[in-house]
């Protein structure tokens, strides 16, 4: 089953990362947005997606035989046990640890874990709490 939903004015659009294992990659990602409730959006030997992200194989046609670097992505996770599974599942399936779950001090109530995907991206679900659950914007200062 293929997913695709356009959304206009977000400010990104889509990532796409090429990994060096697609299968690596794979099984981590589709664990972790399970736990978050992201439904994978589509895939082939070379290839699959998740709302906004793309992730191919070098050799994939979309890749130009290039790695991508590291990145850091942080998903939206619905409350804190979502966070404490992300975290749970990720290792369960091929990430390492870069920060358990825990609080931030970002903002009041953000709360977060960090994993490393199998190439080296931080990867991050965060949950900014029950009174920052609205549409409206958070500020955070730097």
């Amino acid at each position: 089953m293929e997913i695709q939903e356009l959304h206009r004015g977000r400010l990104i659009d889509h990532i796409q990362l090429v990994v060096a294992d697609i299968e690596a990659s794979r099984r981590f990602y589709s664990a972790v947005f399970k736990v978050l409730g992201i439904p994978m959006g589509g895939e082939a030997p070379d290839y699959f997606w998740a709302d906004e992200l793309f992730v191919s194989a070098p050799g994939s046609a979309a890749a130009q035989g290039k790695l991508t670097g590291r990145h850091h992505l942080a998903f939206q996770a619905d409350n804190r046990e979502v966070v404490d599974r992300f975290h749970k599942v990720g290792l369960e399936n091929g990430g390492v640890d870069n920060g358990a779950p825990g609080e931030r001090p970002y903002h009041p109530g953000y709360y977060a874990a960090f994993l490393i995907d199998p190439d080296g991206n931080n990867i991050e679900a965060v949950f900014h709490g029950p009174a920052n659950r609205s549409a409206a914007s958070v500020k955070v200062t730097f």
